[in-house]
Order: C-alpha cells, then structure tokens, then sequence
C-alpha cells in the first residue's frame, strides 16, 4: 500500500470517528422525559425486606428511581425509560397504600415468583446494575417475609357447608349465569371445561386460594406425545381457581368459587398477545374480566418469566 493510499486510509477512519462522535453528541439531545412523581404511599416492611426491595426492584418500580451517570446517556437512557414507564405501570412501590390489602399480597407473591425464577430484575439491568442481583440468601429474606403474612384459620362448619353446596351446583353444571358473556377480547366461555382432563394442580399459599388446571383433549395428546414446547394450536387449559377451607382436623377443601382463567393456543389467531388467547370469569356469576381487550397484557407479563416453556406456569402431572 503506498503512502498516498494510507494517508487516504487514515483520513477516512478519522472523519469516520469524528462522525460517529457527532451522531453520540446529537442524540444527546434526544431524551425521552423520565417523570419523578411524589410518593403516595410506600410499601411498610422490615428493614431487610425494604433493603434488598429497594437495590433490586426500587430503579423501575417506584418513584425513587436513582439514576447513575451512564443511565442518562443516549441511547442507553431510551432503554432505560422503557423500563421504568412499564415497570412503574406493572407494580409501583410508591403507590402500594392504594391498593387493596389482598392485591397487596397478590403482588408481592407475583414479584417474588419472577425473581425466584430469574425474570426479575431484568438481565440487561443486571449487567450494568450488578448490586441489584438477588442472592439466595435475599431470596430467603423474601420468603420468609411472605410466609409471615399467611394466616389460615379452620372455618367453621356453615362456611364448608355453603362451600360443599356451592361445589355440588359447579359440579352439576347448575353454576354461575345463564348467559355468560364473552371476555373484551372476543372470547367465549367454554362451559365444557369441567369434564377436561386434570393436568395439574396448584396453591397460592398468599391469599390461601387452591386452583386446579384442565387440559382439553388437544392439550393432553401433546402432552403424552411430550409436543409442550411450543405446546401446539387448538390445545386449551382451563384454571378454576377457590378459596382454600381448612377444617378443624386440618383437612383442606375448596371454599367459594373464585374465577376461571383460559390459555388457548393459536400462534396466527392470537399472534399479538404471544400465540395464546387468554381470558378470565370471575365469581359464582362468572363475569367477564377486564375493563378492555388490553387486560391480556396483565396475564402476558405474569406469565413472562415462563416464556422458555411457551408462557406456561405449570409443570404438568405425568401420566
């Protein structure tokens, strides 16, 4: 190469740099707005709880976002307003008072599902964040904070009577209304779902609810046929969800009818909310849930943490 040619050379690789350093300086100019609204209403734990709350989950889940200096650059800031509009919408610390003491729960035990299952925080937070990363030793923080909150007491004998006569009317198919509505997302009730196979079972020991997950007969073929992951389109699983009642003598059976939650697969149908239907029923009148069709987006990010086994939670009974 001669000394004109790598003179050329030389000078393109430096107008190249002086470039790129003129498009990192221009975008800085570009910055979404990241808002710092007063808090309302602080989550009260103990002072170990509300310490790994605040290093791991407090940036993007309330209204004490902390900002360090390379946050704030572009186009690392877009990234990282991103995460604290949708992380501030899913769950917000700050607003905690606002919500009811049974959402309360319901929210801290979602939380710790995520971080237990490594989902939360979020990786690429991680990686930049690493004080945020939770050890096994906060994860045993976490727990035994939420198992403190639990407290089943046995329920008296009328209460499991009305329970016993409840659960032989769902049985009977003589539950809930007459004409059921469809959900906002066009969905309809699909009233067949008690005589499904049982796939699984599970407990929500934080609002002492028992739930019990159906599949229809596409679910289960796929599932001897092991064809789970991505499960295939026309597999359904229903979950019927009730209070949990313990007797005197510790026996646990179900109490009041609470909701019934479908997942149903269609990759091309359902294309927009990650290849599943979803939808949900609530109490003994089976209303439908939502107040518009974006409600999925609630279920979506609940099941997230599970994506790499096509948003399913639960780990099938073997057969």
């Amino acid at each position: 190469m001669s000394s004109a040619t790598t003179h050329r050379f030389k000078r393109r690789i430096i107008k190249t740099i002086v470039l790129l350093f003129a498009c990192l300086l221009l975008i800085q100019f570009i910055r979404p707005e990241i808002s710092h609204p007063p808090v309302t209403g602080d989550l009260q734990a103990p002072p170990e709880v509300k310490s790994i709350l605040k290093r791991a989950c407090y940036d993007c889940h309330s209204n004490e976002t902390q900002l360090r200096w390379y946050d704030q650059l572009s186009p690392a800031v877009w990234r990282v307003a991103s995460h604290i509009k949708d992380g501030r919408q899913v769950l917000n610390f700050s607003n905690w008072q606002s919500l009811a003491p049974g959402d309360q729960k319901g929210k801290l035990f979602e939380s710790f599902n995520q971080v237990q299952l490594g989902a939360m925080p979020l990786k690429d937070y991680q990686f930049v964040h690493p004080s945020a990363a939770v050890s096994a030793s906060d994860l045993a923080v976490l727990k035994q904070y939420l198992a403190g909150m639990i407290a089943r007491k046995p329920a008296d004998s009328t209460k499991i009577a009305d329970a016993e006569k409840q659960f032989t009317q769902y049985k009977a198919g003589t539950f809930g209304a007459s004409n059921v509505q469809p959900t906002l997302n066009g969905i309809a009730y699909l009233s067949d779902y008690k005589n499904w196979q049982p796939i699984s079972t599970t407990d929500r020991i934080d609002n002492g609810t028992m739930r019990v997950i159906y599949g229809n007969d596409v679910a289960i073929k796929a599932l001897k046929e092991n064809h789970i992951n991505p499960w295939p389109n026309g597999a359904v699983f229903a979950k019927a969800a009730w209070t949990a009642l313990e007797d005197a003598n510790g026996n646990v059976r179900p109490g009041a009818f609470i909701q019934v939650e479908f997942m149903i697969k269609d990759d091309q149908k359902y294309a927009d909310t990650k290849g599943w239907g979803w939808a949900r029923w609530k109490g003994p009148q089976l209303t439908p849930y939502g107040k518009n069709a974006l409600f999925a987006t609630e279920c979506i990010n609940c099941h997230r943490p599970v994506q790499g086994s096509d948003l399913v939670f639960t780990a099938p009974i073997k057969h």
